[in-house]
């Protein structure tokens, strides 16, 4: 299994420890290209998909927020991404 599927399958697992780093490696092994706005907004962009997702960074711990993990679990899948 490569590392970019472990990560994945760690991801849909929703861990409570789960990282900014992690999510940010995530978001970029599916062709996301992150684009920082203004404060502590992300957002990603999808290009093929011509797709957007904002998130908060996490401040000041770097532990994503169950409920965004969620949110993001959902959208992946539901673009078919994971």
């Amino acid at each position: 299994m490569s590392v970019k599927q472990k990560l994945i399958e760690r991801f849909k697992t929703k861990p409570k420890n789960f990282t900014w780093k992690e999510t940010i490696t995530l978001c970029q092994s599916l062709g996301f290209s992150e684009i920082q706005g203004s404060g502590s907004r992300v957002k990603f962009f999808h290009e093929r998909l011509d797709f957007v997702i904002c998130i908060h960074r996490p401040h000041p711990s770097t532990i994503v927020k169950e409920y965004v993990l969620r949110q993001l679990l959902d959208t992946l899948e539901r673009k078919e991404l994971i």
